[in-house]
């Protein structure tokens, strides 16, 4: 992710040069253009078939990694993929949060239930392993980082050492651990219920611990000892010479904000501590990052004073799904992103009329993750607002990261290593929510869920889950459904693309009709299919018949 990598290898170079014919090598693959000299993926013309492709390739590459000596898969215990030897450092701070979440996504868009049951793998043994004491003065929040690499435990801080903790990454990883308590509280009823607890003792620390914040310290600090309470000393030179402080703050409290707001939601654990402990962090958002452009550190492995793309990105996002908090939402957004223009835009490749965005300030180098997150966030916006200026750029910015990923899977961008952050948990979420801004980046001729306003708990592609789990359909014939799929909460809205409209949609096994507002569904004609919105208003269970 971070550091550059001197790389040799100047006649296997040449040698790949001469054997593309004069392409230019990206990482992997030599670039493709479309007729006008502008980047298209690697694998097909085809912006969806490509996006699939490569998503896909990422998440068998996971699914398949190696175990490591201490017999755990290898992405538990390092944070970059090294397929001779083991790499000598421990995981990413937001590694397991990061994976959650893709694979949450990409669970309802695949139907694969390999994804569920490495989420709960993932999720159970970072609660077992990983975790402050009870008794600590930070109790119950993740570390982020295994100090002694091979223990199969989770107990500090990569730069910092042990007993120290990030709470942004804690606020990160209680929010995936709702999702997955959503995800499975059909079944498992026991476990998915240690998941909320565990949220819940997450976000009672961090609500505990919140204050008022300034311009120099966030309500929560960046790097806190959970014993002692004390923040940990990073540094940072300003202009007359002068090192100061600098770890109590960050800005990456989009995920610790919609943390206190599901749990409010769901009417769980100290919710009057939530919500004053929203509203502290919303506020201070708003007058300090906001106004001042000041986001602040967010990787691990850097022990001075950066500014992050994925702070201010991450929370352009938060303000978008959420306008309701930002009269003034559409001119919010778009100074993040001129500000993530301005620090970290790349035209290496603007030959190819792409530019890519960066990492951060003290590593400008262009990132998988953070050109994916751009376009995603950028799309996002376009479908919000109807502007489509930046649209080009988004789809070949998507278009440039796909050259980061293998045939076989593994993936990193120019000039680094195989970061299993970056090229894995914090990219393929990016994909999926570029495919539900604009749903025609989905591949043609295929079914897939692109988005719910709920957790979707169970996607049935074709019915082939019934040979398995015995699912049943009632009085439906197993053989003409062509999707089920089962939510969390019994009203909401579903956007599915389809190669083909359905005969008929079915919630809680009764017909719904088709139309434009009210329980229901639309249906949208695209190329290679079409867009099928469903509203419910009481029901969980959708049947979408042949």
């Amino acid at each position: 992710m971070r550091r550059k990598v001197i790389f040799t290898g100047i006649f296997l170079l040449f040698f790949i040069h001469l054997f593309s014919q004069g392409k230019e090598i990206l990482i992997y693959h030599p670039i493709q253009t479309d007729k006008s000299g502008k980047i298209i993926p690697w694998y097909d013309e085809n912006p969806g078939k490509s996006y699939d492709h490569v998503i896909n390739l990422v998440w068998n590459f996971w699914d398949h990694m190696r175990q490591d000596m201490n017999g755990l898969p290898y992405y538990m215990n390092h944070q970059v993929w090294n397929a001779n030897f083991n790499d000598p450092r421990g995981i990413g701070g937001d590694q397991f949060a990061m994976a959650l979440s893709s694979w949450g996504l990409y669970y309802p868009y695949s139907g694969n239930e390999r994804v569920k049951v490495n989420m709960s793998f993932i999720a159970d043994y970072y609660l077992t392993h990983g975790l402050s004491p009870a008794d600590a003065r930070w109790p119950d929040i993740p570390f982020p980082y295994n100090t002694y690499i091979y223990s199969g435990c989770y107990d500090g801080d990569m730069r910092n050492g042990k007993d120290i903790a990030q709470p942004d990454k804690a606020g990160s990883f209680g929010l995936e651990l709702i999702h997955l308590y959503k995800m499975s509280s059909a079944y498992n009823v026991g476990e998915n219920m240690l998941y909320l607890d565990a949220a819940v003792k997450i976000a009672n620390t961090l609500a505990e611990h919140m204050k008022e914040g300034n311009l120099n310290y966030s309500p929560l600090p960046y790097k806190v000892n959970v014993f002692t309470g004390e923040t940990v000393l990073l540094r940072f030179h300003d202009f007359t010479g002068t090192w100061i402080d600098s770890a109590g703050y960050s800005s990456n409290w989009a995920p610790t904000l919609q943390l206190f707001l599901d749990l409010i939601d769901l009417k769980a654990g100290k919710t009057d501590n939530y919500k004053s402990g929203f509203n502290t962090l919303l506020n201070w958002m708003k007058v300090y990052p906001l106004k001042e452009n000041k986001w602040g550190p967010f990787f691990e492995d850097v022990d001075w004073w950066s500014e992050t793309q994925i702070n201010a990105m991450t929370f352009a996002r938060f303000i978008m799904k959420h306008q309701e908090y930002f009269p003034d939402w559409k001119n919010d957004v778009q100074k993040i992103i001129l500000w993530s223009h301005k620090n970290f835009a790349n035209d290496k490749w603007g030959k190819y009329g792409v530019i890519v965005t960066n990492e951060q300030t003290v590593y400008q180098q262009p990132g998988n993750s953070h050109s994916s997150r751009q376009a995603a966030d950028e799309l996002l916006y376009e479908s919000l607002t109807g502007d489509s200026s930046m649209y080009e750029n988004a789809v070949r910015e998507l278009n440039w990261t796909t050259y980061m990923v293998d045939f076989d899977g593994k993936n990193r961008y120019p000039g680094d290593e195989p970061w299993l952050t970056d090229g894995y948990g914090d990219y393929v979420r990016h994909f999926l929510r570029a495919m539900d801004a604009v749903p025609l980046l989905t591949p043609p001729d295929e079914d897939h869920i692109l988005a719910s306003t709920s957790v979707i708990q169970q996607a049935d592609y074709e019915g082939h889950l019934k040979k398995y789990f015995g699912l049943n359909f009632e009085n439906v014939d197993s053989s003409k459904v062509r999707l089920f799929y089962r939510t969390f909460d019994s009203m909401g809205i579903e956007k599915i693309k389809l190669k083909k409209k359905p005969s008929s949609v079915l919630l809680e096994n009764k017909p719904i009709t088709e139309n434009k507002a009210g329980e229901g569904y639309e249906w949208k004609p695209m190329i290679g299919g079409g867009l099928l919105i469903i509203r419910r208003e009481n029901g969980r269970k959708v049947i979408l018949l042949k």
